[in-house]
Formats: structure tokens, C-alpha cells, sequence
């Protein structure tokens, strides 16, 4: 990397026996989307290797698999007794609550969020990067207080002598049944005044087949966050967030990023939106119109600061590269990653974020002057290169940030005094999209970097996804490998942006009609 400018909650769910922080409720671990799990006391460095760890199995499911699963520990299920949960999503509309212990056990339930529908087809959307259909892409959320999980779904009815209807709706599920709740399904609908793309009688409304919801949601300060992009780039589409109320469905709020020009979808490689202690909400959009500098509402290629004020979600602050025109033009958006809020750091810049993009350029912004734009030269804390594209997102651990970048190694940084200086890279090279790593940890011991190697936007769909461990203190070489004893240990075929998590010694991830789990070997 070459340097350029210096510059959790008590449980309080009434079907848990007892507070237990071995859980997954959102993408990435947490709402800062560190990428980092802190309590993982049975995976180290020196047993995860070829001989005493491998794949334990899977759990099949009814489609290809691009959400984050989800996990919770000791759910009291009405007539099943006590189970470690691991919630599954699929493309074909399905939600499975799975024993995460006992991966040949049939699902303790499962839901089709279909209704006489089906999943909306590759063909319809114009689009060959999720096949065959399309369903649940983002990664859903679970509100503990209620015990609920939110979906966002798409769905499709065709007709042979009219148009197909297309639908997206919000999902809310009872962890324990898979039961909706909250009298849902709630169909998504918005409507904006603006001039841009797709505009009719001065409003813009919500497209249910343009608009692809890739990012997965965030509940944070009680509200519930949705964002969309497009397929392909196939418009007209713009970039949307909205606000739900968790408890009732109702929206609270919508925003269009680029209401009077075109596109700024909010990509993040199928991460998440991230959200800081106070409750800003920061949302990376991608190639777009740009026009806020010069009083306009448009907002592509821009990291926004949003906040919810009543019915409406305002702007607080933001940052724009100098060159967003040339980035648009070259498509290399801002946005094809998602964000990372890192723990408060000492000196003038406390607060950060750090978003990788699509130019090969990596942004360390202060969260509390972000800078805005100008055409002069970017006002953030730190731009630094990246050695290939930036997708996926960050993770954060013990003062160091890892990353792989398309077609490059998995790489270490060593955030100090606000700056990020390159301390290690690893002899494996992750080809196009690169990979999005996660760490395991016992606090600040025993480090682990994981980092799935998946399917590349245009690569063969016939490619499996392989698992890589890396010791934190030292990712030059791999410690362990899916492929060392493929046999043994190969997973299925592979998704794209793939996100493992660990938890209770156990590593999942999403694949094409499964979810892979390695562990300990017996």
C-alpha cells in the first residue's frame, strides 16, 4: 500500500436462561462492523490446523445462499427444547432454523416467505450474477428485546397475456417458529418529489424489480434500516435507504440519494451499513450523480452521515472524493464496499471510519468533519492505495486492520495516531472479488484471520469455496486450508462475498445450496 496524504447490550430476551455472548445478530458481528468476534475461547492458532480441524458438514438448503447466517445460543424452541440456533436465508425465499451442533438434523423450522409467489428470475432483472433466482440477498437482523428476525424478500408473479408484478417486502419472524409477526408482511413502497431518472408528475417512486437490495439491514437506536442498488447497473435505479419502526413495520422514513439525477446505489459487496455509539447511520453510495456541493440532493459516490429526525432522515455530513466524476465515469464506485467504524483512537481524530473502494483507494475519514468536497484535493485524515479493488469490507482487531483486495494478498495494517502503516502480507492471492475477512479471538489473544475464497463476478459457476485460517500475528502463510485435505474438507460451490463467522469453536459459511461448517475434528 502506498501512502498519499497523511493528513453490547445485556440480554434481556425471556427465552434465554442465561446471558451467553457467543451470538451473530447482524452482518459482521456488530453495528460497527468490525468483522471481529471477541469471545472465542476453543479456536487458537495452535489446534486449527489439517490434522485436528476440518469440515464437520452442512446444512442443505433450497437455494443458493448469499446472506450472512445468523446465530443465537441456547433458544428455548415450544416443544424442542433448548438448541444453539443457526438461521439460514436462501434465494428461493426460505428462512431454516437449523441446530447449529447437529448439521445432518432436519431444521428445527423453516419458513418460505413465497405466499403463491415465486423468486424473481435472473432473466427478469437482466442481470446473470445471482442465478438462477432471486429472494433474500441481505443479511437479515434479530431484534433480541421482541425475538424477532427481519427479512427483506423479493418475489415475483407472472403472467402470461400482462406485465409480471414484482414485489419486496420486510419480513418479520419469530426466532422461535419462524412465525410473522408484527402484522407482516410488510410490502416496501416510497415515494420522493425529484426530476431524475424515472420520474413521473415530479415524484420518484420505489422500483421493486430495478431496486436490489444487497446490504444487509441494521437495527440500531431503535429503527430498522434498509438499503437498495440495482442489478447490473440495469436502470433506471437510485440509491434508497429507509426506516422502519421494528414493532409496528410502519416507515418512518425515506431517502432517495439521488432524487434529481441517477444511480448512487448503496452496494457494500453485501455487507452492511454501520452505525456509531450515538446512532449516526453511515451508508456508502456508489457511481451516481453528484451535485450536493453546488446545492443540489445528489449524492453518488459519497459516504453519507445520516440520522433519523422524525419522518425524515437527514444528512448531518459527508464526504466526496475530489475526482467523483471520474470515478463515476470509470465505474469505480465509492461505495462497492462497505464501511468500518474502528474503536475510538487517541489524538485529534477519534472518531474514524474506514471505507475501501472500487478505485483501489482506501479512505480514512473523521466521522466527526468528514470532510465533504473539494475539488482542490480530499480533506479526510489519510487516502491511501490499495494494491487491487476494493470490495467486501474491513475487519478490525487488537490495533491492526486486515483486508484482501480484488486479485491481491490478505493484507495487515497497523492503525496508530489515526494513520494506517502496512505491516504484513500473505502469500495467498484472493482473484476477483478478493475476500472479506473475519477475526476470531479471546479478547486479545489467540487472533485468527478467516477469509473465504469465492466466485468471481464473471468466473465459472462451477468453482468451490475455500476456507482459510491465518495466524493473526503472523498471515504471511495460511495455517490451515479447505483444499490441504480436500477429501476430507471441500466445500460446496462457491457464492460471492462470503462472510464466515465463528462462534463456540465453530466456523459457517454461506455456499450455493448449503452452509458449510468446520470445527474441531473428533
Amino acid at each position: 500500500m502506498e501512502l498519499l496524504v497523511p493528513g453490547f447490550a445485556a440480554i434481556s430476551f425471556t427465552f434465554f436462561a442465561s446471558v451467553c455472548s457467543a451470538q451473530v445478530l447482524t452482518s459482521q458481528y456488530d453495528n460497527q462492523r468490525t468483522g471481529a468476534t471477541l469471545t472465542e475461547r476453543i479456536l487458537t492458532p495452535q489446534n486449527v490446523n489439517a490434522t485436528q480441524f476440518g469440515k464437520l458438514g452442512a446444512f442443505k438448503v433450497d437455494g443458493a445462499v448469499y446472506a450472512q447466517p445468523l446465530y443465537l445460543p441456547a433458544l428455548d424452541l415450544p416443544g424442542k427444547g433448548k438448541h444453539n440456533v443457526l438461521f439460514v436465508a436462501t434465494e428461493h425465499n426460505s428462512v431454516y432454523a437449523f441446530d447449529a451442533d447437529r448439521p445432518s438434523d432436519p431444521p428445527l423450522w423453516h419458513a418460505s416467505l413465497l405466499d403463491k409467489a415465486s423468486p424473481v428470475s435472473a432473466r427478469s432483472v437482466q442481470c446473470p450474477f445471482i442465478q438462477p433466482e432471486i429472494g433474500i440477498t441481505a443479511t437479515p437482523v434479530i431484534d433480541l428485546k421482541t425475538g424477532t428476525l427481519y427479512v427483506l424478500a423479493r418475489t415475483m408473479i407472472a403472467h402470461t397475456f400482462a406485465d409480471n408484478q414484482y414485489f419486496q417486502h420486510l419480513h418479520a419472524l419469530a426466532i422461535t417458529t419462524g412465525a410473522e409477526k408484527f402484522g407482516g408482511p410488510k410490502r416496501i413502497t416510497a415515494s420522493v418529489s425529484g426530476r431524475g431518472a424515472g420520474s413521473a408528475n415530479g415524484q420518484i417512486a420505489f422500483d421493486p424489480l430495478r431496486e436490489n437490495p444487497r446490504a444487509s439491514l441494521l437495527l440500531s437506536n431503535g429503527a430498522l434500516y434498509l438499503t437498495w442498488a440495482s442489478s447490473c447497473d440495469v436502470g433506471p435505479y437510485h440509491g434508497w435507504v429507509m426506516a422502519y419502526d421494528p414493532e409496528t413495520l410502519a416507515q418512518k422514513a425515506a431517502l432517495n440519494v439521488t432524487p434529481d439525477g441517477t444511480e448512487g446505489g448503496i452496494w457494500a459487496s453485501d455487507t452492511g451499513p454501520a452505525a456509531d455509539s450515538a446512532g449516526n447511520v453511515y451508508v456508502p453510495t456508489g457511481n451516481g450523480t453528484f451535485d450536493a456541493a453546488s446545492g443540489g440532493r445528489d449524492y453518488g459516490d459519497t459516504e453519507l452521515k445520516l440520522s433519523l429526525q422524525g419522518s425524515d432522515l437527514a444528512i448531518r455530513d459527508y464526504f466526496t472524493p475530489f475526482d467523483q466524476a471520474t470515478i463515476s465515469e470509470r465505474d469505480a464506485d465509492l461505495g462497492s464496499s462497505g464501511p468500518l467504524v474502528p474503536p475510538d483512537q487517541p489524538g485529534p481524530h477519534s472518531h474514524l471510519l474506514l471505507q475501501p473502494a472500487k478505485n483501489s483507494m482506501l479512505y480514512i475519514i473523521d466521522r466527526d468533519q468528514m470532510g465533504q468536497f473539494h475539488a482542490e484535493g480530499d480533506a479526510v485524515v489519510q487516502r491511501a492505495h490499495l494494491r487491487g479493488e476494493g470490495y467486501g469490507a474491513m475487519a478490525y482487531w487488537n490495533g491492526h486492520v486486515f483486508f484482501a483486495a480484488s486479485d491481491d494478498s490478505l493484507r495487515d495494517y497497523v492503525l496508530r495516531n489515526s494513520q494506517l502503516t502496512p505491516s504484513q502480507s500473505s502469500v495467498i492471492k484472493f482473484e476477483n472479488p478478493g475476500a472479506t475477512p473475519s477475526v476470531s479471538a479471546d479478547s486479545d489473544r489467540n487472533g485468527l484471520v478467516w477469509a473465504v475464497s469465492t466466485k468471481a463476478w464473471n468466473g465459472a459457476d462451477n468453482k468451490s469455496a475455500v476456507l482459510y485460517a491465518f495466524d493473526a500475528r503472523d498471515i504471511s502463510q495460511p495455517i490451515y486450508t479447505s483444499e490441504q485435505n480436500s477429501k476430507r474438507d471441500r466445500a460446496a460451490l462457491a457464492t460471492r462475498f462470503v462472510f464466515p463467522i465463528v462462534v463456540n469453536g465453530r466456523v459457517y459459511f454461506a455456499a450455493r445450496g448449503e452452509v458449510e461448517v468446520y470445527g474441531l475434528l473428533k
